[in-house]
């Protein structure tokens, strides 16, 4: 595990100089290696980061019945709330983490809402001092940043910068993680072989902040390398949205976590900054030269991501079904 993935100073994207056109080229260049990449310069405020983390570090201390009171199961269609270490499964196996759902926060009477749309609705923020309100300043610093970067990518690809948002995140479907790693032993007769086991994720870019623990391994062509905490950095990587929209010029990559061992629990939290549900995925009109392809057989889930013709929302729902199939029912 020798190789390193990009850090890409992304400053002048954020204040829109014109400098952003190197910085585009840069984002390409990792889009088309291995689809991962660190980002530093990008404007997101240290003091609200340190804020989302000692919220985060908050509700986890909390006893396991505590949470439970913000369980999954009460956020319905919304598909929001708390689930326990091992409730996550990762390819039909339960990941050793812990971890809490949010997304955009809609009230009861959006239209959305009052047409029971899935993963759209109130999030169910635990009773702790500012915490809703520091996820939700959080999601939108972020969201932010996420625009600034489509647009680079946008620009790598020669299209023009506001291509993504005019066809699918003017509106976009953002959801947002917060995991905890413990470092303790798996116990006797959990079939966790992983913090998180082998996955791509599902839209078009994850943004994730990553605690000084580490455990975050991506599957480059040369093999898995490690992704080790960068202070002041946010890790980014396409999903198989971008995948299929560039026919595979842009690769939604494989990646982990360890099993957690440090001595110390690690916090992680990923924000998933994806297509409007109803958007339908299209491949970029420039590069319909790019024959068809069928990565199934090498792919995780053997599944071929460019087959799919639909709504980015229900190829969404097709996989977050088998993460948690208890719950399925109520969204799909």
């Amino acid at each position: 595990m020798n190789e390193s993935l990009p850090i890409i100073d992304v400053s002048a994207l954020v204040q829109a100089t014109p400098g952003r056109v190197d910085v585009a080229r840069r984002i390409g260049e990792a889009c088309r290696a291995d689809g991962f990449f660190y980002v530093v310069g990008h404007g997101v405020d240290g003091a609200l980061v340190q804020a989302l983390e000692a919220a985060g570090r908050r509700f986890f201390a909390l006893d396991e019945a505590t949470k439970m009171q913000w369980r999954m199961a009460l956020g319905g269609r919304a598909w929001r709330g708390y689930f326990p270490l091992g409730g996550e499964l990762t390819s039909g196996r339960p990941d050793w983490k812990e971890g809490l759902y949010f997304g955009t926060e809609l009230a009861d009477e959006h239209p959305l809402v009052r047409a029971e749309t899935p993963v759209h609705g109130r999030n169910l923020f635990p009773d702790l001092p500012a915490f809703g309100k520091t996820v939700l300043a959080y999601m939108a610093a972020v969201t932010a940043l996420s625009h600034r970067l489509m647009e680079g990518i946008a620009l790598s690809l020669g299209l023009p910068a506001d291509y993504f948002a005019r066809l699918y995140t003017a509106d976009p479907l953002i959801l947002f993680r917060m995991f905890n790693y413990p470092s303790r032993p798996v116990p006797a007769g959990q079939d966790a072989q992983w913090g998180v086991g082998e996955h791509t994720d599902y839209g078009l870019l994850t943004v994730l902040l990553q605690d000084d623990v580490g455990g975050l391994q991506v599957k480059t062509r040369g093999g898995w390398v490690d992704a080790p905490p960068v202070p002041g950095s946010f890790v980014c990587n396409i999903g198989d949205m971008l995948d299929r929209m560039t026919v595979g010029l842009y690769r939604s990559t494989p990646h982990r976590v360890a099993i957690n061992r440090s001595g110390c629990d690690r916090l992680s939290c990923p924000l998933f900054f994806d297509p409007n549900f109803f958007s339908r995925v299209e491949r970029i009109e420039g590069l319909a030269d790019r024959p068809p392809i069928d990565d199934a057989a090498e792919r995780w889930d053997r599944a071929n991501v460019h087959a799919f013709n639909g709504r980015y929302g229900d190829y969404l729902l097709a996989k977050v079904g088998k993460v948690f199939p208890e719950l399925r029912s109520q969204v799909v």
